[in-house]
């Protein structure tokens, strides 16, 4: 991957298909963005894609693999896999309630009387599992004799985990990732990969040591054809310090609460606490197709101050509702909060310029999600429309919409902020950070006669980028 910013975006949110994206990226951020995050475009039956019936195929509605191909020319391109599991609708699963243990796709799947060694969980082995919805993380499989067993299912009921230790497992997964990167993959995101592991009487969650085989298993499948794996992991950041110091990219998900804290209540101590010891083989993150994670920051801030940024957030952000973050918009994640980023600074354009300037001076590659580079505020309308709480930070942009965004001073400023990350030398070079004052951070990139440096002072809400070459010194104009 190319050490410049990545554009996150679904296939269908900037112009209706994968073409139009593509028309759009040479329109407006072709010298903005050095790769592009597609986020899953195959055939899928829920989750915005997430749920992949079929890795081999390009969902018609978006394009084929020559759109794909297309993009692949100009960006590096990132691709998702959904390593811990796949559509209920795919004919592995469809195979296997057809034909139960006659199915070659049996192993595919964790049946709970194999994977129990009383074929049933007791209520202790349960609590101890790290679960994402109320309950058992199973659906009940009916087959086509008559029959009915428990089937391991993490998230919905529409995506059945995968068996990523059988044999046939293993191969599914090779297959998958080897043809990921024959189609131009430059990295591939290993979505939900903590799950991926499953072990009695743990609580199923980044199982180690197994976890390190599974993950330098898909390394090695990877590098063998010249791409990369990025694995997602929400969770505390010692789990991200310690992929990256196996020598792997990581995320870097702490960063937004840390961030909108330095920001609501001017005080850098934390965030800058965060800079000194984070990984320095990162991508950054403000927004993703998520929310805003809160899990993410634990220990980096204290108990106190995440509820009080929370807090403040439901308070003084734009349009944003504690409301949005429950059952009554289909979502139980205490670990994420619905929100753009945009809005979660109140829609302040300074604000908000002056995050993304944090962002893109952090050490990391800069991932900047589709809503985010066009400063987007909270979609009301989606959300209610489709009583769906993420779908608050997924708005669909047409391109006359666009256009018109275009024209937003915040949005002409960021384009220009991205196009300087993009293009100057210094950030291929080494990393420094000062504290001026309790409210003002200095984070500096020097290579060889190159030097970029960002004065934030987050009690104004202001920001100055002195740009060298040398002896000779300017002030960035945006």
């Amino acid at each position: 991957m190319k050490n410049k910013p990545v554009l996150i975006t679904y296939p269908d949110s900037l112009g209706n298909d994968l073409s139009d994206l593509n028309r759009i990226m040479d329109t407006y951020f072709s010298k903005a963005f050095g790769g592009i995050h597609i986020l899953p475009f195959f055939p899928s039956s829920g989750d915005r894609g997430f749920s992949p019936e079929d890795y081999s195929r390009v969902d018609p509605a978006f394009g084929d693999w020559d759109s794909i191909h297309a993009l692949g020319e100009k960006y590096d391109l990132i691709f998702d896999y959904m390593i811990n599991h796949i559509s209920r609708n795919s004919r592995f699963y469809r195979d296997f309630l057809e034909r139960k243990d006659d199915s070659p796709y049996k192993n595919l799947f964790i049946r709970y009387k194999d994977f129990w060694r009383a074929g049933e969980p007791t209520a202790e082995q349960v609590d101890l599992i790290y679960k994402r919805k109320p309950c058992e993380p199973c659906v009940t499989a009916e087959f086509a004799d008559g029959t009915a067993e428990k089937i391991w299912s993490t998230f919905s009921e529409e995506q059945i985990d995968l068996n990523t230790a059988s044999p046939e497992g293993r191969e599914f997964l090779a297959d998958t990732l080897r043809g990921l990167a024959s189609h131009g993959a430059a990295m591939v995101r290993l979505d939900a990969f903590a799950y991926a592991v499953k072990k009695e009487n743990t609580n199923c969650f980044f199982v180690e040591p197994e976890i390190w085989e599974l993950l330098n298993y898909c390394a090695g499948i990877l590098r063998d054809k010249g791409a990369e794996i990025l694995p997602e992991i929400h969770e505390h950041y010692t789990i991200q310090k310690k992929i990256a110091d196996q020598g792997f990219y990581v995320y870097d998900f702490a960063l937004p609460m840390l961030l909108l804290h330095a920001l609501y209540f001017g005080q850098t101590q934390y965030l800058r606490h965060w800079l000194e010891i984070c990984p320095r083989e990162q991508f950054t993150t403000l927004d993703t197709h998520d929310g805003i994670g809160v899990v993410d920051v634990k220990d980096l801030l204290p108990d106190g101050e995440i509820e009080k940024t929370k807090e403040h957030l439901f308070r003084y952000g734009a349009n944003v509702k504690k409301i949005y973050n429950t059952a009554a918009y289909n979502n139980l994640d205490i670990y994420q909060i619905n929100c753009t980023y945009y809005s979660a600074l109140g829609d302040d354009d300074d604000a908000y310029l002056l995050a993304r300037a944090v962002q893109f001076f952090c050490p990391g590659i800069p991932q900047v999600y589709y809503v985010g580079a066009l400063a987007g505020k909270n979609d009301l309308t989606l959300l209610e429309a489709t009583k769906e709480g993420r779908n608050i930070n997924r708005h669909y942009y047409s391109e006359a919409e666009i256009h018109g965004e275009m024209r937003r001073p915040v949005v002409r400023k960021l384009l220009a902020l991205l196009e300087f990350r993009s293009s100057h030398r210094a950030f291929s070079g080494d990393f420094a950070l000062e504290a001026p004052a309790g409210h003002q951070l200095r984070l500096t990139w020097t290579a060889g006669p190159d030097r970029a440096s960002l004065l934030a002072d987050f009690a104004s809400r202001t920001f100055e980028i002195t740009v060298s070459q040398g002896e000779n010194n300017r002030i960035l104009e945006l």
